[in-house]
């Protein structure tokens, strides 16, 4: 088991940027896959970025593509999502989460354990 905790929301101003935190203990980090998902008030949970278990590979959703970066550092036991060029409807409720012996995957129903949250809120 792995338990994760997101860090680094925050209230930005729309062209600007934030920098999120996954910070995981438990079983050994680079079994998992990570990825990053988020949830606005009223809809469902959206994949936003993922990466492979050794870093090497990376996927993201079209409307972040260009703006966001997700890295890891097992080293660590951390993974990031640095997020710039935010807009108002990057405005959500930003979630960690792990896929055990995963592949980077966009599939919310995929992954095995979740982090708390951690609110970013964009005004325009």
């Amino acid at each position: 088991q792995v338990q994760l905790v997101e860090s680094g929301g925050g209230l930005v101003q729309g062209g600007g940027s934030l920098r999120l935190s996954c910070a995981a203990s438990g079983r050994t980090f680079s079994v998992y896959a990570m990825g990053w998902f988020r949830q606005a008030p009223g809809k469902e949970r959206k994949f936003v970025a993922a990466i492979s278990r050794s870093g090497g590979s990376t996927s993201y959703a079209d409307s972040v593509k260009g703006r966001f970066t997700i890295s890891r550092d097992n080293a660590k036991n951390t993974v990031d999502l640095q997020m710039n060029s935010l807009k108002p409807e990057d405005t959500a409720v930003y979630y960690c989460a792990a896929d055990w012996l995963g592949s980077y995957s966009s599939r919310a129903a995929d992954y095995d354990y979740w982090g708390q949250g951690t609110q970013v809120t964009v005004s325009s």
